[in-house]
């Protein structure tokens, strides 16, 4: 054994108790570390001949790196939809770290940690309100959901007209309806050689609604003149959170055929609170669902999960078999998940949610859903009352979407200085045509204070700007 490494494994204890010492450090002063930082690393590219030993590599990092490290789990960072990690989805990271399991089958005299990932899903369902009608998995983000969902809906769509395209390649363009997607659900289009620009748009309600408008897509509907089809629709558009009519979309797939999937990457997690779970009525009935785990249910990075029905598993398979591997056996009988989705290589990632939803129960999750949207709407009524800046849409849930009001060429500037002051970071965006700023509410830190915090920042950035 190399004599660095051999070094290494006897000291793993303070190796580890090291590295919790600096992971403390960083978690303990979050609120007061920047949300921004200026690059100004020149990166090495030279390894050298020996190594330096995993002590020296930590304090390397730290001298060299730390700086650099933002507050994106902390309660200020509102850019993206962008969540931090509670204890205990640490805790659940670290170990499945530790165990280091590639996670698969449940029958195979090897590893079985399959087995937390059926549980982790159960557990999920529960916490939403799904009934146990869907198989789930674990994957890295909702980008790759709405892949694993679409592809799926793929080979439905090719049964449906007597094809495989697992097996042939797709031999012609798909109908695929939507309103408002996501560019994730875009980029799923693309990978799966589907059409990035093969979407048939459905026109959006009025009056500053996302959401789709069910009349046009009756139209729509009937210009397929009964071919098959997908729709894509939303739980939670990502400027003003909208919701699809669910219930009307139900009772459209009683009359018509197609595949229906949900992109609520976060918007699910409105189904925790008895107050806002109306806005998902019906969901239940869709064939796919996308759903992600690091944005609201606060686990690390990269942790999502889909939905689909169990009536659709042959399809699953598939889409997905490693079809030349017969030592894997029947899909349906050995459960294996590289039969069900896209890697066939893949950590432990429902442990972080087990631990978390073990932890904290409905009750917590609750309590971090209403707190995310009560602060939402706290920095919401900031804005209306002042008269320098404007809401672009309504604070329908989690979201807050503004521009300065008549002085909209100057968002960015706007932005750009409040994000330098380190406090807190937001992301620049476009609704109806105008540029506008975006600030999103998952995290579980954040709290009314956070909000006093920003809107005082804003105030001083605003006093800057006006002397310019």
């Amino acid at each position: 054994m190399n004599s660095i490494l051999k070094k290494d494994l006897h000291a793993f204890s303070r190796l580890l108790g090291e590295t919790k010492d600096y992971s403390l450090s960083f978690l303990n002063a979050l609120d007061e570390r920047t949300t921004s930082a200026v690059n100004t690393i020149v990166p090495k590219n030279k390894l050298d001949r020996k190594g330096i030993g995993a002590l020296s590599a930590l304090q390397e990092f730290k001298d060299r790196f730390d700086s650099t490290v933002v507050a994106s789990t902390g309660p200020r960072y509102w850019g993206y939809v962008t969540g931090g990690a509670t204890p205990a989805a640490i805790v659940g990271d670290w170990l499945a770290t530790v165990y280091d399991q590639n996670t698969q089958g449940v029958k195979n005299q090897g590893d079985i940690s399959a087995i937390v990932e059926l549980e982790t899903i159960q557990l999920l369902k529960s916490l939403l309100g799904l009934t146990n009608a869907f198989l789930g998995g674990f994957v890295s983000g909702a980008t790759m959901s709405n892949f694993t969902c679409l592809a799926v809906a793929r080979q439905w769509y090719g049964k449906e007209i007597g094809k495989d395209f697992a097996k042939e390649g797709i031999t012609e363009p798909l109908p695929i309806l939507s309103a408002t997607p996501h560019s994730s659900t875009v980029k799923s289009l693309a990978m799966l050689g589907l059409g990035s620009n093969n979407i048939m748009k459905v026109k959006i309600l009025p009056n500053n609604r996302e959401a789709i408008d069910i009349d046009d897509l009756k139209r729509v509907i009937k210009k397929l003149k009964g071919k098959p089809f997908i729709l894509i629709s939303s739980a939670g558009t990502v400027n003003t959170v909208d919701f699809d009519d669910f219930k009307a979309i139900v009772e459209l797939k009683k009359k018509h055929c197609f595949w229906w999937h949900i992109d609520a990457a976060f918007g699910a997690f409105a189904a925790c609170s008895p107050k806002y779970k109306h806005l998902l009525e019906g969901w239940d009935l869709a064939d796919s669902i996308t759903i992600d785990c690091h944005k609201w249910l606060n686990v690390p990075y990269e942790s999502a999960f889909f939905l689909i029905k169990k009536e659709h598993s042959i399809l699953q398979v598939e889409s997905f078999q490693n079809s030349n591997a017969p030592y894997l056996g029947d899909p349906l009988e050995n459960f294996n998940y590289l039969n069900f989705l896209p890697e066939n290589s893949r950590r432990l990632k429902a442990l972080p949610v087990w631990f978390t939803l073990k932890a904290y129960g409905k009750e917590g999750y609750q309590e971090i859903v209403e707190r995310s949207i009560t602060t939402a709407n706290k920095l919401g009524d900031y804005i209306e009352k002042s008269s320098a800046f404007e809401l672009l849409a309504p604070v329908r849930l989690n979201t807050v979407c503004f521009t300065l009001k008549g002085r909209e060429e100057m968002s960015e500037m706007f932005l750009e200085l409040l994000n330098e002051t380190g406090k807190v970071f937001m992301t620049p965006t476009v609704y109806r045509n105008k540029k506008g700023i975006r600030g999103a509410f998952v995290n579980w830190r954040t709290q009314d204070v956070d909000v006093n915090i920003v809107t005082k920042e804003m105030t001083l950035v605003l006093k800057k700007i006006d002397k310019l």
